[in-house]
């Protein structure tokens, strides 16, 4: 059970990863990114890419992937995105549904559909022994750095006036225009940040799941719902709820395994009964 929670912990690492992305960009574009997913994917073929044809390390992508998909995330807010900010929310949903769909058959059109290996990085490929139990070094790695990159961005926004300033236009778009502040100067770093944690995510999946251009078409799905139970635009719930919904579900495989896939969904159903904001959103955010 001690490990099957600990495997629960690891895929909500990257449940965690993902969630903090889309909080963040809901929180100040109010813009549901469905290609989400798709920028994580690119994440891992990034890696992928790297490595096969160029030998770079995947401690150097580890950096580099990120920090590109973070230049494309600011390039698609300022040239299409920014062009629907005024408009009804479904006209960007469906516009980042349209980008998940482009960017899945550009890249099943030169790699086609089969999934790419990508070998663990060295020096963790071994073990670990964690006591009750021993765990894969690589899966121990994953969900270390999870939990220092979500500790990192809470300690910016929390600590730094940068932080303070992208946190209040985040979860409080209207009231930080109120007080005179150019929130429209943040949604593009902001954006671009939110895609460089789904990039990040893709890296580190990269040795332990198959890269495939669909690879996140169906977490994406899940992480949304990780979203919603943690509150929209919340930050702190999106982690919250990614680790959490990882562990649960993890349990869950083991003791009632034919509710495995459907067990995110039916506690969403039952948080949005009790809460429709999320356990840690606001009413404000559903407005």
């Amino acid at each position: 059970m001690l490990q099957q929670a600990f495997n629960g912990l690891v895929g909500g690492a990257f449940y965690a990863l993902l969630a903090l992305g889309l909080a963040v960009i809901f929180g100040m574009l109010r813009v549901v990114n469905f290609a989400h997913g798709a920028f994580y994917m690119l994440g891992a073929f990034g890696a992928y890419i790297m490595l096969s044809e160029w030998g770079v390390s995947f401690w150097l992508a580890l950096v580099l992937v990120p920090a590109v998909l973070a230049v494309l995330g600011i390039v698609l807010e300022r040239l299409l995105i920014r062009r629907l900010a005024d408009l009804d929310p479904l006209y960007n949903f469906l516009l980042t549904f349209g980008l998940t769909l482009i960017l899945q058959d550009l890249v099943r059109s030169r790699y086609g559909v089969q999934s790419q290996p990508y070998p663990q990085p060295a020096g963790l490929t071994g073990t670990i022994d964690l006591g009750p139990f021993t765990y894969p070094a690589y899966q121990v790695f994953v969900l270390a750095v999870s939990v220092a990159v979500c500790v990192a961005v809470w300690a910016v926004l929390a600590r730094t006036r940068v932080g303070v300033i992208v946190r209040a236009a985040t979860e409080r778009p209207e009231l930080t225009r109120s007080l005179g502040i150019d929130v429209g100067r943040w949604v593009a770093p902001v954006f671009g940040f939110g895609v460089a944690l789904a990039g990040l995510a893709g890296v580190l999946a990269a040795p332990m799941r198959a890269v495939n251009p669909l690879m996140g078409a169906d977490l994406i799905i899940t992480v949304f719902a990780v979203v919603v139970i943690g509150g929209l635009g919340s930050i702190f719930g999106s982690v919250a709820a990614g680790f959490a919904i990882g562990l649960i579900a993890a349990i869950g495989n083991l003791y009632v395994p034919a509710l495995s896939q459907t067990l995110v969904f039916i506690l969403m159903a039952v948080v949005l009964l009790w809460r429709p904001a999320g356990l840690f959103g606001r009413e404000e955010a559903l407005s």
